[in-house]
């Protein structure tokens, strides 16, 4: 019984690649009484593990914070390992608007304390005495109203990128900073304003509504489902975005445009940009903005001096890192003297920039394909591909793509093929078929058919 992730980063990519199946990000978070956190954890795992679910979730007495990543066709079947449980009956799911098939590369359940750090004893107020929750329109609303004050509860790193207008962006690394910070900033204003809160998917928002009312705050609120469902209802309702820029997210993306407005700069060069980066020395992996210039001249490193350590030999390194905590160890969340253009706690709501469109597949996936079956030989004089069908069906019509490290990747329609040495419309699982192809094919070759 398999409990734990036991495949590469890369191993798991090539498979992701190879299954050519579309993959849906997202996140779920809910609080409930949990007695037996590790066999929740190894009961979730093993479900997950079947379904190809991948991604990062904490549980604890408290309840579950999760973010995954899903194939598309396993969502449903996915949520039912959710509903089996009565506290995540009807769970709302907050699905990404851009999706990345390699958002995450491993699944990982792990028991914690807390799913987040918030550094309250929860013994000393109510829990669910929460604040109102707000959807987009709401929302949009109370930040027409003067009497309205706006807090992001994200770090410094994550509002640097993209925020509300108007909020109070605090300057802090940790959400347990931002608690006291706010509650002192704001200490003259319980009784008579709107505190309204947002966070990246309201996990944060419900521990903190139910804090500062507590605290003596009077009329408290918080987005619903936090940024990533606020930017589902804005597209799908036509509403005005009143985010501006990138949502931070913590999976490979490292963030999900909301509007086209760069509002940060590269922490190198000062041009505009908003993508994130972590410093290429594995004794640092420092996370700061780089723009695509700075990226190549140094190599994905903050600063020179990473840039001189990732060229010395392997052992050289290990020795330098030796003794202290480094890399993984250390989150370092985007502050370092080498850093010029760094901005952090009040942040302006100025675009700077205009985002041109991605051209990287793996930001915004262009060609959804199936693997059908790879390459057994290529007849060059009658140009002829024979292929060994190994999942799914190939039919007459089908768009397809013959993909390899040396033939590349090429397309075509199939208009018309042999299926074990006869003329047919539509081939199945183990079935051989041979087609005209204008190019030489490889053993290596994989067929894929296109999804429209």
């Amino acid at each position: 019984m398999q409990l734990y992730n036991t495949l590469s980063a890369e191993e798991r990519k090539e498979l992701i690649d190879l299954a050519g199946k579309q993959r849906l990000t997202l996140s779920f978070y809910a609080y409930a009484k949990i007695e037996d956190p590790k066999k929740f954890r190894d009961d979730l795992f093993i479900q997950w593990n079947k379904l190809d679910a991948l991604g990062r979730t904490y549980v604890a007495k408290e309840g579950i914070n999760a973010q995954m990543s899903v194939p598309a066709e396993n969502f449903e079947a996915f949520r039912e390992t959710l509903e089996a449980y009565e506290f995540m009956r009807g769970i709302r799911l907050n699905v990404a608007v851009e999706h990345d098939d390699h958002s995450f590369l491993k699944l990982t359940v792990k028991v914690r304390d807390k799913i987040v750090a918030d550094g309250l004893n929860d013994e000393t107020f109510d829990v669910t005495n929460i604040g109102v929750h707000l959807k987009a329109k709401e929302f949009n609303q109370i930040l027409e109203d003067p009497n309205t004050i706006i807090v992001d509860f994200r770090n410094h790193y994550e509002s640097e990128i993209g925020h509300f207008r108007g909020a109070i962006t605090p300057d802090v690394e940790t959400f347990r900073e931002s608690l006291p910070i706010i509650n002192e900033q704001l200490k003259d204003f319980k009784e008579d304003k709107n505190l309204v809160m947002y966070c990246t998917g309201g996990i944060r928002c419900e521990k903190a509504s139910a804090y500062f009312k507590h605290q003596g705050f009077k009329n408290v609120f918080q987005l619903e489902g936090g940024i990533i469902n606020y930017a589902k209802q804005i597209k799908e309702e036509n509403i005005e975005s009143k985010f501006i820029g990138k949502n931070f997210v913590f999976d490979h993306r490292l963030g999900e445009r909301i509007t086209d407005d760069i509002v940060s700069q590269c922490h190198q060069c000062g041009k505009p940009c908003d993508n994130h980066t972590n410093c290429e020395n594995d004794g640092c992996h420092l996370l700061f903005i780089q723009c695509d210039d700075c990226k190549a001249a140094m190599e994905n490193c903050c600063s020179k001096e990473c840039l001189d350590t990732i060229h010395l030999p392997l052992l050289e390194q290990v020795k330098l890192r030796r003794g202290i905590q480094v890399g993984n160890k250390v989150f370092r969340k985007g502050k370092s003297e080498n850093l010029l253009f760094k901005h952090s706690g009040e942040l302006s709501d100025k675009s700077l920039a205009i985002a041109k469109k991605p051209k990287d597949i793996r930001q915004k996936i262009k060609v959804k394909k199936v693997l059908v079956g790879k390459a057994e030989h290529y007849y060059p004089k009658p140009q002829v591909g024979l292929f060994i069908i190994e999942n799914n069906e190939l039919n007459i019509g089908d768009k397809i793509l013959i993909s390899g490290p040396t033939t590349g990747n090429e397309e075509v329609i199939l208009d018309k093929m042999m299926v074990n040495g006869s003329e047919n419309s539509i081939a199945k699982i183990g079935d051989k078929v041979t087609f005209l192809l204008p190019f030489r094919v490889r053993l290596s070759d994989k067929l894929f058919k296109i999804l429209e």
